[in-house]
């Protein structure tokens, strides 16, 4: 396929698991998205490294869209439920931090890892600290 077919593909593709994403975390408990999370792929594919650029420009990219408008839990989700499909092992992570002010309210935050590499919502993981781990992948 040609590069400008395959961005098609996968933002097509990241359209619909945004979308779906966010109805999940809308209208299902915590508990079942986390389980769902959990379980590894079917299959392993331990080559596909060109697949797992695709799935994060796409989820990154039509996520940062202010019309879909996903937060950083859909986005993961939707991250973590392109490579599951395509038998990639990665880590779903959840992680809080306290903001700096007179409140110090908690913010929370969620991002994909593949190994020690953070694929998804990376760039604002490094200020949080990890509080739960999701996935097939070891740490």
């Amino acid at each position: 396929m040609t590069p400008r077919t395959m961005r098609r593909v996968y933002l097509r593709e990241a359209a619909v698991m945004l979308v779906l994403a966010r109805l999940v975390v809308r209208f299902v408990s915590p508990a079942r998205i986390f389980a769902w999370a959990d379980r590894p792929p079917r299959r392993l594919r331990r080559f596909a490294t060109d697949e797992i650029g695709w799935v994060s420009w796409a989820v990154e990219n039509l996520g940062a869209k202010p019309w879909m408008n996903a937060l950083c839990l859909p986005r993961a989700l939707a991250a973590h439920a392109m490579l599951r499909r395509r038998g990639i092992a990665s880590r779903l992570c959840l992680g809080v931090a306290r903001e700096r002010g007179a409140a110090g309210t908690l913010s929370a935050h969620a991002w994909v890892e593949i190994g020690d590499d953070k694929i998804v919502g990376g760039a604002e993981a490094e200020a949080f600290t990890r509080l739960a781990t999701f996935g097939g992948a070891s740490p």
